[in-house]
């Protein structure tokens, strides 16, 4: 091919496209819209949510059991990391009634956690972009199970 062809001369396609449309190096798709990879990292991501109606509702992506585990494995992470931030808050006030300086200690466990949420939600969104299927401890069970 010339180097300032616009098109293949033996198969037509335009320059720059590889003759079997570049599927193989592309994540899976679920029948059109974003590839696997990024609706499953749309889950874990801060906005989380339009990931959960993505694969929860819509059509291409609710029957997909990957997208569906990851999906449930985030829901099921937030949920439980939203009750550990809530009983870490009422068990600071229950000891800032009792000992009030003492409460101050929550504060360092407090951030500790959600710097360490923060940290797995990342390395859960590079887990689910490569299209890796890595179960949490605890959750990751119930999450395949749920998932189906």
């Amino acid at each position: 091919m010339a180097d300032n062809a616009s098109a293949c001369p033996a198969c037509g396609k335009a320059a720059g496209q590889s003759a079997g449309g570049g599927a193989a190096a592309a994540p899976a798709q679920s029948g059109g819209g974003l590839p696997d990879n990024v609706t499953a990292l749309l889950c874990y991501s801060p906005v989380a949510l339009l990931g959960w109606i993505l694969v929860l509702a819509v059509e291409p992506y609710k029957n997909n059991k990957f997208l569906r585990f990851h999906c449930f494995q985030s829901i099921f992470l937030c949920i439980g990391l939203t009750a550990v931030f809530i009983a870490l808050s009422i068990f600071g006030g229950i000891l800032g009634h009792i000992i009030g300086p003492l409460a101050l200690i929550i504060v360092p466990i407090d951030m500790l956690l959600w710097l360490g949420s923060v940290v797995l939600f990342i390395f859960m969104m590079i887990k689910a972009y490569g299209m890796q299927k890595t179960k949490l401890p605890f959750i990751g069970d119930f999450a395949e199970k749920t998932a189906g």
